[in-house]
């Protein structure tokens, strides 16, 4: 029996004609398979655990609840779902709101096709893509933050090095590669980095990150 390795990809976008042309393009793409879309936050809230997808691609900006707020009443159930926001917005705010969420990519709507077909193949293979001009407020926020309070959990040096290649999107066998040591002891830190901040994903990683004293 042959096994179908399609990435199986959902759409909440409440435009109407960005619905379709994204619902064509993951349809018509090889190596993928569209699921469903849905026009506000609601109906896919009720919906998608039970059709688990692969990928959800989420407008920010829905009727009614947020993409924000779907993404995060969505995660817990469906944890081995990778959710991307496709948006308007560039500002870090609406950034770190959305990973905080449990986004794992973030993507602007002036992103080309093709753009968005490597973002979905990235995030489902572990990576967290970003649009570069995003990605470079991001990394450049992480250094003009106040000091958080004294009680934020302290992070050794190689922890720190760790958290910044997760949160530029790196993969565990990059990070490995780029610090010279193991996969394992990049899982190894993570572990701790989770432990210390009290968080379950790279998205809430990231986002406490921005808090913690430089």
């Amino acid at each position: 029996m042959i096994v179908s390795m399609s990435i199986r990809v959902a759409i909440v976008e409440d435009h109407e004609p960005t619905r379709n042309l994204w619902s064509s393009l993951i349809g018509k793409a090889g190596g993928f398979e569209f699921t469903r879309a849905f026009g506000d936050a609601e109906s896919a809230i009720a919906a998608l655990p039970a059709l688990a997808p692969d990928v959800v691609l989420v407008d920010i900006n829905l009727p009614g609840a947020s993409g924000i707020e779907c993404v995060r009443r969505l995660k817990p159930q469906m944890t081995g779902t990778q959710f991307m926001m496709i948006t308007v917005y560039e500002d870090v705010d609406h950034v770190f709101e959305a990973l905080a969420s449990g986004a794992t990519g973030y993507l602007l709507k002036s992103a080309s096709p093709e753009e968005m077909l490597d973002a979905i193949r990235e995030v489902q293979a572990g990576g967290s893509p970003m649009a570069g001009n995003i990605a470079r407020k991001v990394v450049q926020s992480f250094y003009s933050k106040e000091a958080a309070p004294s009680n934020e959990p302290a992070l050794t040096a190689r922890e720190r090095e760790v958290l910044e290649l997760l949160a530029r999107g790196d993969l565990y066998k990059e990070i490995a590669d780029t610090m010279g040591i193991t996969v394992t002891t990049v899982a190894s830190h993570i572990r701790n980095i989770y432990e210390k901040l009290h968080v379950c994903s790279r998205a809430q990683a990231v986002a406490r990150f921005i808090k913690l004293p430089r």
